[in-house]
C-alpha cells in the first residue's frame, strides 16, 4: 500500500484567507473562531481589506497549525459560518 506524503510539516504557520458581507462585526468573529482552535491566535493579526465597492472584506488569517485535523476543523467552522462566502 502507498503512503501519503504530507505536504505540510506540523507545527507550521498556515495563512488563510476568508471572504464575507461587510460587517463591523465580522473581524471579531472571525477572530474568535479561529481561537476555538488555536489558542494562542491573536486576532489583532488579521488582516482586512475591503472590496472596492465595500460590500464585501476579504480578511487574511495567519494560524499556527499543529496538525492536519486542526486545519480542517478550521476549515469546516469558517466554510460552514453563516458570515462567510468563501475560504481559501
Amino acid at each position: 500500500m502507498m503512503q501519503e506524503k504530507e505536504l505540510l510539516q506540523f507545527p507550521c504557520d498556515f495563512p488563510i484567507k476568508v471572504m464575507g458581507y461587510s460587517d463591523p462585526e465580522f473581524v471579531g468573529t472571525i477572530g474568535r473562531l479561529i481561537r476555538e482552535f488555536d489558542p494562542l491566535f491573536d486576532p489583532q493579526t488579521i488582516a482586512s481589506r475591503p472590496s472596492k465597492q465595500g460590500r464585501y472584506e476579504a480578511l487574511h488569517v495567519v494560524v499556527h497549525a499543529t496538525s492536519k485535523q486542526q486545519l480542517d476543523s478550521i476549515y469546516m467552522a469558517l466554510t460552514h459560518h453563516p458570515m462567510v462566502k468563501v475560504v481559501l
